[in-house]
């Protein structure tokens, strides 16, 4: 059985999500954060040497980093492709890839810094102009490819979605989704599946 070390308020929720998805049995650690600080609690690195969440134990194997999670957890339950292209689809494959990498490899950085400025109460003026410029770079990027798409490969949801929605849900949290409506409407959609509203549930997000 998969055991998740889930960090509430935060990105564990879409892992939650995904073993939902997924409909695997699995047992949840729940940890909270530090309420002063909003650190993690130390004890997560008896989990992981990192003390970050999300990570999974399946048998002798501990695994950390979203994406490598959702490749495993594919890999491994989802064989009949109910959410991802198959492999011998390598053009197919290969999009969902770049999506499925997309929203840690180059999406998250911006919205930190522009979330720790906003929790600091100090803005530093290239740190706001980068943070800006990336945000405006990414989310029309994104809000693009949806022009036409219900989902972020297309009319079907794929685990690509789980970490698009997770960074477009961050940028809604943080003031940044005004002037994309087609956004707005695309994570509505996400998070009204049943999955993740028994995630929330599971989860106590």
């Amino acid at each position: 059985m998969i055991l998740l070390h889930h960090l509430r308020i935060g990105r564990s929720i879409f892992t939650v999500w995904q073993l939902e998805e997924l409909a695997i049995d699995y047992e949840l650690k729940v940890y909270h954060r530090h309420p002063e600080t909003f650190r993690a609690p130390d004890d997560l690195r008896l989990a992981h040497p990192l003390g970050k969440s999300p990570v999974i134990e399946d048998g002798g194997l501990v695994l950390s980093e979203s994406g490598a999670i959702t490749s495993y957890l594919l890999e491994k339950f989802d064989t009949e492709n109910q959410f991802s292209p198959a492999r011998s689809d390598l053009v197919a494959w290969g999009e969902f890839t770049q999506w499925l990498h997309y929203p840690e490899g180059s999406v998250f950085a911006p919205l930190l810094i522009k979330m720790l400025q906003m929790r600091s109460g100090q803005a530093h003026e290239a740190l706001e102009k980068f943070s800006s410029n990336e945000i405006k770079l990414h989310f029309q990027h994104i809000a693009e490819k949806l022009d036409d798409r219900e989902f972020i490969l297309g009319g079907r949801f794929s685990a690509a979605d789980f970490g698009i929605t997770y960074v477009i849900s961050l940028a809604k949290r943080l003031g940044q989704l005004d002037d994309y409506p087609s956004l707005e409407a695309y994570l509505g959609r996400n998070l009204s599946r049943p999955a993740y509203v028994r995630a929330l549930e599971r989860g106590v997000e």
